[in-house]
């Protein structure tokens, strides 16, 4: 019987090592034309870096709404640690499977061991996979946790703390320079990345790896004019999310009114009648009336949520400066029936 199992067990043996040996060839086929030296773009490396991040957003928002239907922030306790758990499971079929990632894949791009000797192509080692995907999930993981682990420690105060826990608040002080340390380091790899085109981020830097083309003569799959346009869009998007805030949207609007129509509108004509009757935010019934020194009234939620929007509010109806917020007295007439 011994004999027999032997008998078995020896072709689904061979038939492995011939599987290993046929990936190993191909394997190693593929990885024949790649050349290191070839420079890969700068752009090719940032775009392979939103690509896993597009990825990543998108698993995220597949594993959310299997949850839509449970009760509400059943996720929030956890999710710091389900996003770190989903990123390595995304690396752990990519990165580990294959030197490269899917942004990189997308883009004809891999990862190459950069402290390798040979002039040839050299894949990552498993140590580097894992130390890559260690320094991209963790940073972030705790960067998401830091709030939690220093209430947790008791380090959440403003003031420096008295007595004996001055140990507390030396360790406060020491991870917070250390973060600074490590948002500066990001930032002059990046600006290094920009001179030499290598590393775009600090932990291919610190793990020893750098992205070249796995095809050189592949054509690029996203095409430059339509990158060209998104970076347009992009940046126009950046440009009016900042200059919005910076507009006051209310006192342009009076402006333009006053001038298109004229400061005297129907609320003049009310306020000759000596009745206020609407706010002028809201224009409802104004509740707990209020006045900032012009000739109009303000419900006193309106009128305190906008100045605390904007410190420099204008009347919307006449565009005065706003004074001091006052209370009003207000007339009701009672018209009786005839």
């Amino acid at each position: 019987m011994a004999v027999g199992r032997r008998c078995n067990l020896a072709p689904d043996s061979g038939e492995k090592s011939a599987d290993k040996q046929q990936r190993n060839a191909e394997r190693a086929s593929e990885t024949a034309g790649i050349d290191p030296q070839v420079p890969v773009l700068r752009i090719s490396q940032l775009d392979s870096l939103e690509l896993d991040t597009a990825l990543e957003q998108l698993v995220w928002t597949q594993f959310s709404q299997c949850f839509q239907n449970c009760r509400p922030g059943l996720l929030t306790p956890l999710e710091p640690e389900l996003k770190a758990l989903l990123q390595l499971l995304v690396w752990r079929f990519t990165l580990c499977s294959s030197s490269t990632t899917v942004g990189q894949s997308i883009l004809s791009l891999c990862y190459h061991d950069s402290h390798s000797s040979s002039a040839g192509y050299k894949p990552l080692s498993s140590r580097q996979k894992l130390a890559l995907a260690l320094h991209t999930a963790g940073p972030r993981w705790l960067q998401e946790r830091s709030h939690s682990i220093l209430r947790s420690l008791g380090l959440t105060s403003g003031s420096p703390p008295s007595g004996g826990h001055g140990f507390h608040w030396s360790l406060r002080i020491s991870l917070t320079v250390i973060s600074a340390l490590a948002q500066l380091a990001s930032l002059i790899n990046f600006l290094v990345f920009l001179r030499k085109g290598r590393h775009p981020v600090l932990a291919e830097r610190v793990v020893g790896c750098r992205a070249v083309f796995s095809k050189p003569n592949v054509t690029r799959d996203i095409t430059y004019e339509y990158m060209n346009r998104e970076l347009l869009w992009h940046g126009f998007a950046e440009f009016l999310i900042f200059l919005l805030p910076i507009i006051n949207s209310r006192k342009l609007k009076a402006t333009v009114q006053s001038v298109l129509f004229g400061k005297e509108s129907s609320s003049a004509s009310e306020a000759r009648d000596g009745t206020w009757k609407e706010c002028a935010f809201c224009g409802e019934w104004p509740t707990m009336p209020h006045t900032i020194g012009c000739r109009h009234v303000f419900c006193y939620y309106c009128i305190k949520s906008h100045s605390i929007a904007n410190t420099y509010i204008t009347c919307p109806k006449c565009n005065a400066e706003a004074g001091w917020i006052e209370p009003v007295s207000m007339r009701v007439e009672r018209v009786g029936r005839h």
